[in-house]
């Protein structure tokens, strides 16, 4: 960036994460939208087309040059707010900010962080109430022209070369926590009786995990459904949209979350969405119409709600339809983007929580 757009840059979106993550996505989703609102630049990896970027010379250069406000730091990770307080402690002006997903008590480091930022927000009232400081909630929003129905979903489908006539989907980390072993599981025993779906798992494998998906696929392999339940790994940013308009049936099946944003992904693509009671799953999905909501973790409860999706494919294209609508009603990524301005100036203020 040159010194004049630095003199006036304003919010500063730090990504300080090896891996691509939910965080990630959540911050490659907003920081575009915010850009529109207020000067905004990205610091890190895997950042936006189009968006302004933040080098480490950048932020040295920023240090010293003169700001009308000092430019909000708005973190989402512990390393983020350590960051921030450090270059604030070493002379940068900045306001500090955070935002949390996490539906947990915190670690006495996450709490000695989170309360000498100068504003904290929350994305569900589930997450704040794990804070021990008042939160602005702001519910994550979803881009609703990237992640939109496709024309003909079928298809787009049979282009992929899968068995059948109909996707079912499950995407995120491969790890119990996401409940891959339960979806794993669950098509185990519904696929034989539904031979027009393939189940499609997209997401990362990490060292650690490598035991725990060789088990899956075993699984797989001995229920003899190796061409019918598919491990693509973690696919490139651009193609995880097309995927959701290629399946019909999106499983959120989380042991617990922060937020899952998967599971507004799937509702703006139009996906039948069966979703674990887990992250923001009761506040975004309205049972019986916009989704089905089911117990993290349990198979039988899983195996339950889809089946009648699975068995009319039709009654799962009017949930997605309902599911879309609501997206688009109530979760639109510029409303999101438009609070968390007004928030920012609520800080500058004194006003913020």
């Amino acid at each position: 960036m040159d010194g004049r757009s630095l003199s006036g840059l304003e919010i500063i979106i730090p990504n300080l994460h090896w891996r691509y993550s939910g965080v990630t996505a959540t911050n490659r989703m907003i920081a575009p939208r915010l850009a529109r609102l207020v000067p905004t630049a990205w610091l890190g990896r895997d950042a936006p087309e189009g968006m302004s970027r933040l080098n480490f010379r950048d932020l040295l250069r920023l240090r010293n040059l003169p700001a009308r406000r000092p430019p909000i730091w708005h973190a989402r990770r512990n390393n983020e707010m350590i960051i921030g307080l450090l270059l604030r402690a070493l002379g940068w002006r900045l306001t500090l900010v955070f935002t949390s997903a996490a539906q947990r008590h915190h670690t006495w480091i996450s709490r000695w962080l989170i309360g000498r930022m100068d504003g904290v927000m929350a994305t569900s009232q589930a997450a704040a109430s794990y804070l021990q400081r008042a939160a602005q909630v702001i519910h994550h929003g979803v881009d609703t022209e990237l992640y939109r129905p496709p024309a003909d979903r079928i298809a787009l489908f049979a282009v992929t070369g899968l068995p059948g006539k109909y996707g079912i989907g499950c995407f995120g980390r491969l790890r119990a926590q996401k409940g891959t072993d339960v979806f794993v599981e669950a098509m185990c025993r519904l696929l034989p009786r539904y031979p027009d779906f393939t189940a499609v798992i997209v997401g990362a494998v990490t060292a650690d995990q490598q035991i725990f998906v060789r088990g899956l696929t075993a699984r797989v392999e001995a229920a003899g459904l190796a061409e019918r339940v598919r491990f693509f790994g973690e696919l490139p940013i651009a193609e995880v949209p097309l995927w959701y308009q290629r399946i019909t049936i999106y499983a959120f099946t989380s042991r617990h979350e922060g937020f899952g944003l998967t599971l507004l992904e799937a509702m703006a693509a139009g996906n039948a969405l069966v979703a674990a009671r887990a992250g923001a799953a009761s506040q975004v999905v309205i049972d019986g119409q916009t989704g089905i909501l089911v117990p993290p973790g349990d198979v039988e409860a899983l195996v339950a709600a889809l089946e009648p999706l699975m068995r009319d494919p039709a009654q799962a294209e009017a949930i997605g339809r309902r599911a879309r609508d609501r997206a688009v009603d109530d979760f639109g990524i510029d409303s999101e983007a438009r609070a968390i301005a007004a928030f920012y100036e609520k800080v500058w203020q004194g006003n913020a929580m």
